[in-house]
């Protein structure tokens, strides 16, 4: 894998994303990745392992009736620590079922470690998102 700084993980995610893909993809992720998501529902709120996280994953890219347009506003923060950042940003959306044209906000902080995903902590505008998709 060439995507070896969190960076470039983040972007490989972005990229992933725009093109209809699953945003984190297996070859991204170490085997013993943490997925958490604070404000998610019950039982969603911590994912561990390569597997899990890859099935989780697609099963919500399923789920979404939604084509990802942009990244919007992107702010990448680095830290002290070489391994973790903090992306800030915007996501577009349309659902094509009504045309509806949407944004959401997300805050990430990212681990990576050798060149993958150990860890990945998003914060979701769960009100905006809901939204749209009622």
């Amino acid at each position: 894998m060439s995507a070896h700084t969190p960076r470039d993980l983040f972007a490989r995610f972005q990229s992933n994303v725009l093109s209809g893909q699953d945003g984190l993809d297996e070859e991204m992720l170490a085997d013993n990745v943490v997925v958490e998501q604070p404000f998610a529902r019950a039982g969603h709120r911590r994912i561990e392992g390569r597997e899990n996280v890859v099935a989780m994953t697609r099963a919500g890219r399923q789920a979404l009736p939604i084509t990802f347009e942009e990244f919007r506003d992107v702010m990448i923060h680095e830290t002290a620590d070489p391994e973790v950042i903090i992306a800030e940003y915007q996501m577009v959306a349309t659902i094509p079922e009504s045309d509806t044209r949407a944004q959401a906000a997300f805050v990430v902080v990212l681990r990576a470690k050798e060149g993958h995903i150990v860890h990945w902590r998003e914060y979701q505008d769960q009100a905006a998102i809901a939204e749209v998709l009622v």
